[in-house]
């Protein structure tokens, strides 16, 4: 791929307007952190939450913390000059940036992982990491990729979906999933919005909170199971990391539990079950990939039953990056390493790229 820079210029996307702002930022903090300065130039591009772009400098990531962090609009605001080829140009007031040959999305729920920011830079023609516009929009909203799942056979929960303007019952709610349940935004991670339901009461105030932050819900039956999940890497050619075990010690797996507090869970990698039951999540990893069209990498999030059932519970296409997040740290328990689990994602954005470049677009 042409560049006039030795090293490749990427664009590392954080921040963004979805209420996982704050988890981005600690996401693009270690995906940055593990760049081969060598082979690679980050330039740092913080969103703000109205989805201002900012040039920040690496200063800024090292600074922020999830107890102190700095508003990303500290940074040179920032518009995207369309360029023709392969790269994208930043300009600001100040200065700007050329030849950004590829980007780096590290955004984390809507706005960013949506297939938002995905179908901006296909149309300007940069390679990207992760999924496409349609796996990226498939994997964010919860009542698709559920219903893509049952239609291919995959084990999910059973799931009601509504709407704010739709009326809801208990009464016939709980006949039909029974209690406890789960009633979460159709489109939004790291368990923002997420309520675990066991009365009529908490019924109520779950739906609200959910109603925050989507105008689309889901009513999820409770699947008493352990918690495991499992890293896909690849375009067309996958590979599938060892399962890991959460074990929470919350009431679930919250955004608490997850982020805020230190003793919220601990992680078992590899999880503990047998060669065949490993081989058989792996599997179900890779046709649940496929089936909802994902590219690059996702985490795919699932629940193991005393009877030795496994159903899928959600995907994430771009999944977390912090320090304590299982995506990196499945494939380092798998053999690659934090720097190389990078690099790879930067190769297999740029290989896709190519090979979408051979394509005809006229007749």
């Amino acid at each position: 791929m042409k560049n006039i820079h030795k090293k490749i210029r990427v664009a590392v996307l954080f921040g963004g307007k979805s209420a996982e702002h704050e988890v981005s930022i600690q996401s693009a903090k270690n995906v940055v952190n593990s760049l081969d300065k060598n082979k690679y130039e980050p330039v740092l591009i913080g969103i703000d939450k109205k989805g201002i772009w900012h040039q920040l400098n690496e200063r800024y990531l090292l600074e922020s913390t999830f107890a102190h962090q700095k508003s990303v609009q500290d940074g040179k605001e920032v518009s995207v000059v369309v360029k023709g080829g392969n790269s994208m140009m930043l300009h600001s007031s100040v200065e700007s940036f050329e030849n950004i040959a590829v980007v780096f999305p590290v955004l984390h729920g809507p706005f960013g992982e949506d297939g938002t920011v995905q179908g901006a830079l296909q149309l300007m023609n940069v390679p990207f990491v992760g999924p496409g516009v349609l796996g990226s929009a498939v994997g964010m909203d919860k009542d698709v990729s559920k219903r893509l799942l049952r239609d291919a056979g995959i084990p999910t929960a059973k799931f009601l979906v509504f709407h704010k303007e739709d009326s809801l019952n208990f009464s016939s709610i709980t006949k039909e999933l029974g209690l406890p349940l789960f009633i979460k935004p159709a489109n939004l991670g790291s368990s923002i919005g997420v309520s675990k339901v066991q009365n009529k009461s908490e019924f109520i105030s779950a739906i609200r909170k959910a109603f925050e932050y989507d105008t689309k819900i889901l009513i999820e039956e409770y699947i008493d199971g352990r918690e495991i999940e499992i890293s896909v890497l690849g375009n067309e050619d996958l590979i599938i990391s060892l399962p890991g075990e959460i074990i929470a010690t919350h009431e679930f797996y919250d955004y608490e539990a997850k982020y805020l507090d230190e003793n919220g869970a601990t992680l078992a990698i590899p999880a503990k079950m047998s060669q065949e039951k490993m081989t058989e999540m792996q599997e179900l990893a890779r046709k649940t990939f496929q089936t909802l069209c994902l590219e690059g990498m996702a985490r795919i999030d699932c629940f193991f039953t005393k009877e030795g059932g496994f159903y899928v519970n959600e995907v994430n296409t771009i999944p977390g990056f912090t320090n304590i997040s299982m995506y990196p740290k499945l494939w380092e328990a798998s053999g690659i390493a934090y720097p190389e689990l990078v690099d790879r994602l930067i190769q297999l954005a740029i290989e896709r790229h190519e090979r979408q470049q051979k394509l005809r677009s006229s007749r």
